[in-house]
């Protein structure tokens, strides 16, 4: 059993042995290089032919980042095409210039059609983006609207007189005032406001019997230099003039701007 033991030993020792050599022979091929590399690269210097020094490889180029086209640009370039288009057609009217210009142009018609749709859509779907819904544009809607308005307009007009009073500039030669001072009176009238006809050139009128000569009248109110008729309202509490309008109005009309001047602060109704 002892010589099966050595034998094994023996055998595995032989077989080890070839290794020796090999790790030798490794050992000075490295001994070698590092010698070869001192001699070319550091005391002749000649790393540039013999690559002392291995190249980094290089990186590959990037693409460039696309900056995206601004909307506008993009739209005036497309409006400057169809100009150009268009100019082309009609200096130059081949069938291919016309046909060219008109395919564009039909195009954008249908990029048009496209965003009113969207538009509307989105109106539909938002009901702070609809404006109809405060001035309604349907004939049903439309009406129910003026009627509310008009019923808010009412009665604000059944209290003006408490506040209000009406300086109505007229002359006794003028066509429009023979138009407008029947439209007064009755507005008048019907809400109960005091009326101070003045007449500036010194005539009666048929309406207002009781009228006045105008003595600086218009200039007080800062109306110097105005047209004729012309309707100022006088807020009896804040001690201050409103005009109304100058010419002709219609009585609805007159009611609307009383209510409005009145009532209403601007950008409050339109």
């Amino acid at each position: 059993m002892t010589h099966l033991y050595l034998l094994t030993a023996l055998a595995l020792g032989f077989a080890a042995l070839p290794a020796a050599p090999a790790l030798a022979q490794e050992r000075q091929e490295t001994a070698s290089t590092t010698a070869a590399d001192a001699l070319y690269c550091e005391e002749r210097r000649l790393g540039y032919w013999f690559y002392c020094v291995k190249p980094v490889p290089a990186e590959e180029p990037q693409a460039p980042e696309i900056e995206p086209v601004a909307a506008t640009q993009e739209l005036d370039a497309i409006t400057a095409e169809l100009r150009e288009l268009k100019a082309r057609a009609i200096v130059y009217p081949t069938e291919a210039n016309v046909a060219a210009y008109i395919r564009l142009q039909r195009a954008q018609l249908d990029r048009a059609s496209l965003f009113s749709d969207v538009w509307q859509r989105a109106i539909w779907q938002d009901p702070e983006l609809d404006y109809t819904l405060e001035r309604p544009v349907g004939a049903l809607a439309k009406k129910q609207w003026q009627d509310a308005r008009s019923a808010e307009r009412d009665s604000v007009m059944a209290r003006l007189s408490q506040r209000y009073g009406l300086f109505y500039f007229y002359s006794s030669t003028c066509a429009p005032c023979e138009v407008m001072s029947p439209i007064v009176k009755g507005v008048a009238e019907r809400w109960r406001i005091t009326v101070r006809a003045i007449s500036t050139d010194g005539g009666p009128s048929r309406h207002f019997p009781d009228y006045k000569v105008e003595t600086n009248q218009r200039a007080r109110l800062g109306l110097e230099g105005k047209a004729t008729p012309a309707l100022v309202l006088w807020d009896s509490v804040t001690k201050r003039p409103i005009p109304i309008g100058y010419g002709v109005l219609s009585a609805d009309e007159l009611q609307d701007r009383i209510y409005l001047l009145t009532s209403k602060e601007a950008g409050h109704d339109y």
